[in-house]
């Protein structure tokens, strides 16, 4: 089984708004297991443009990924989120070495 990641990109409007999703999304990500390898380190845009703030998370599994957010709890979070500034996320299935493409 191979693992899921959120990759996102954010910037931040409403720093007090932001952290009422940060306290909100708490509960569906320990239930899916999401563990956090990057969250707003220091970075540098090398190609293109991004957000001021970068997240990554990792999940156990694509599919608990994908439930996570669409899950009720997580829906709450984003509905907190999006009024805090703007987004863009992508859910993507970890590799692991045995896929096409290799």
């Amino acid at each position: 089984m191979t693992k899921g990641y959120w990759i996102a990109h954010v910037d931040i409007s409403d720093p007090d708004g932001y952290k009422r999703y940060q306290a909100a999304n708490a509960e569906p990500f320990a239930k899916y297991g999401a563990k956090f390898l990057s969250r707003a380190n220091d970075n540098e845009v090398v190609e293109g443009s991004f957000r001021s703030r970068h997240v990554i998370i990792e999940f156990p599994s694509y599919q608990a990924a994908l439930e996570c957010y669409h899950c009720e709890g997580y829906q709450h979070a984003k509905s907190l989120r999006s009024e805090a500034g703007i987004a863009d996320l992508i859910i993507v299935e970890g590799y692991d070495g045995t896929q096409p493409g290799e």
